[in-house]
């Protein structure tokens, strides 16, 4: 095939395929800027990260990840909803959080590969945009400086879920006695 039989090299198809690529890729710009762990960087720096960003699809009841996986990625809700369950000593699990578009989990896997504290299970048919922490090294390498806010307000962020998950055990303590 010529160059020229592509029917991106087309002034009016390459122009469609242009704007079709720009579209797919501002989405994702659109959605991550949304996220606090990214609010520090610019439409630039978003889409330096928006290229490490991987779709990810699941159907209703299919599992994200286990308890005691090791984590290895972070996820955000493009659409659908995830469930987040913990294990009782009964073997059951409980819903702790039902999570909705534009919301994220797993962040701690950004960090370390510890297990994971939870599963993760699509409620509905779910879209995720997923972050890899060998994306993330290979970012600190390349843009130490865009790294280094992401993993700065990662911090701030596992640290306000922190407190107030302190604070939800303090309440259920107090209610308790």
């Amino acid at each position: 095939m010529k160059s020229s039989d592509n029917p991106s090299d087309s002034p009016v198809w390459g122009n469609v395929f242009r704007s079709f690529i720009s579209q797919k890729e501002h989405s994702k710009v659109d959605i991550i800027s949304r996220i606090p762990i990214f609010k520090d960087l610019s439409r630039k720096e978003l889409r330096i990260v928006a290229d490490i960003l991987y779709d990810r699809g699941y159907e209703t009841g299919e599992d994200v990840f286990i308890t005691d996986q090791p984590g290895a990625a972070m996820f955000i809700i493009k659409s659908g909803k995830v469930q987040i369950l913990i294990d009782g000593q009964d073997g059951n699990q409980t819903q702790i959080a039902l999570l909705d578009e534009g919301d994220f989990f797993g962040e701690i896997a950004l960090l370390d590969n510890s297990p994971r504290s939870a599963t993760a299970r699509a409620a509905t048919k779910t879209e995720l945009l997923a972050i890899f922490r060998a994306d993330l090294d290979k970012l600190m390498h390349n843009e130490p400086y865009i790294a280094a806010r992401i993993i700065k307000q990662l911090a701030i962020v596992i640290g306000i879920r922190l407190k107030e998950t302190n604070r939800q055990l303090g309440n259920l303590k107090a209610s308790t006695s």
